[in-house]
């Protein structure tokens, strides 16, 4: 069985994919022995209608022992041929990649070592934002390292392991509260066990929502609910890069929508889990979790704004229902966390949206 399924969906991307797949196989021929035979990168062809098809054969034919071309007869989407790859997949850990971004030199002998000293269920890795054209601007922001956990207090005096990152961590409240604080919800900086995403005896396989926007949203946070150890190292391994067709910058009503209830599964989930568990159920990650939901629902209200749309009134509705069903704080109980916390600017922010969310459930 392979150690490592890295999972690649491919529609429209000749331009990128290249560049992707070879920013793997680098690094799967530097390593040894088994560490890179038991690595296999599947590409998943989601009916494409420029040279990506042929281009994905080309680099199957270059490289045989390792990557497998899958073919969707139709276009279906993100999540369906994610999902496909997750039923394809025999590694005992997967790692989605984009099509159009690459992964860091170093990237997947860092994870090798990872995996072979503390087999954790889950393993976070930081990112760069990946421009055409980089400004000072943009590294002024951050943009090279961008963190995808922010380090709850409980941790930051956790035992460090090698290389000074942090080592494995068996609490699933501080896993909620830093994943949900950073808001860094992206299925590519996550490398998972595949056993997470299968059904179990008290739980359904786990796939990812077709036909909505925001998958990544509604999926990784259920994942977190069914990891029990995690280890999160703080080292640049995906290059994400940045396109002017990409979700965020081609917001819209549906969108919209979608982000707004991404997280609906995941609370119901969610407060399930934490009556049989109720260490989850800690005011910090309560607050992170309603952080979230706050901020989606910022979003979606500002998605729903531009588009001027017909039946904007209910589409309102809908969106405050969900922030009432998904957050663990009232909007007035998170405005005041903000102000105790000292997050000014981000009070400000939410203020006028927030305020005027009633307390209780909506009807009709």
């Amino acid at each position: 069985m392979p150690w490592l399924s890295v999972l690649v969906p491919v529609y429209n991307v000749e331009a990128y994919l290249r560049e992707c797949v070879e920013s793997v196989m680098q690094q799967v021929q530097q390593l040894q022995g088994t560490a890179a035979a038991q690595i296999e990168v599947l590409l998943l062809n989601d009916a494409s209608t420029d040279g990506s098809a042929q281009l994905a054969q080309q680099l199957c034919q270059q490289w045989p022992d390792t990557i497998q071309v899958i073919a969707h007869t139709h276009n279906q989407g993100l999540s369906a041929a994610r999902n496909t790859l997750i039923e394809h997949a025999r590694g005992q850990y997967l790692w989605f990649l984009d099509s159009d971004d690459c992964l860091e030199p170093g990237a997947i002998a860092a994870l090798q070592r990872v995996v072979q000293h503390e087999q954790p269920d889950l393993v976070l890795c930081d990112f760069r934002l990946w421009r055409a054209k980089e400004k000072l601007k943009h590294r002024l922001r951050g943009e090279r390292h961008r963190a995808s956990f922010d380090v709850p207090k409980a941790l930051r005096h956790a035992p460090v392991a090698a290389a000074g990152r942090m080592g494995l961590v068996s609490d699933r409240a501080a896993l909620l509260e830093g994943l949900f604080l950073s808001g860094q919800m992206h299925a590519w900086s996550k490398i998972s066990k595949r056993v997470l995403w299968q059904a179990s005896a008290d739980q359904p396989a786990l796939r990812f929502p077709v036909g909505v926007a925001f998958e990544d949203m509604a999926t990784m946070p259920c994942l977190l609910l069914r990891v029990h150890s995690f280890i999160y190292v703080p080292e640049v391994w995906v290059a994400y890069r940045q396109r002017a067709g990409s979700i965020l910058a081609s917001m819209n009503r549906q969108k919209g929508l979608d982000l707004g209830t991404a997280l609906d599964a995941f609370a119901q989930l969610y407060q399930r889990q934490a009556q049989i568990e109720p260490s989850l159920a800690t005011p910090a990650v309560h607050f992170a979790i309603a952080h979230l939901v706050a901020r989606n629902y910022l979003g979606a209200m500002r998605a729903l704004m531009r588009s001027h749309a017909e039946g904007a009134a209910a589409l309102q509705v809908a969106l405050a229902q969900s922030f009432l069903n998904n957050s663990p704080l009232t909007a007035a109980q998170l405005l005041q966390q903000y102000l105790q916390r000292g997050w000014w600017a981000r009070y400000w922010r939410a203020r006028s949206a927030l305020s005027g969310l009633p307390t209780k459930h909506l009807h009709g």
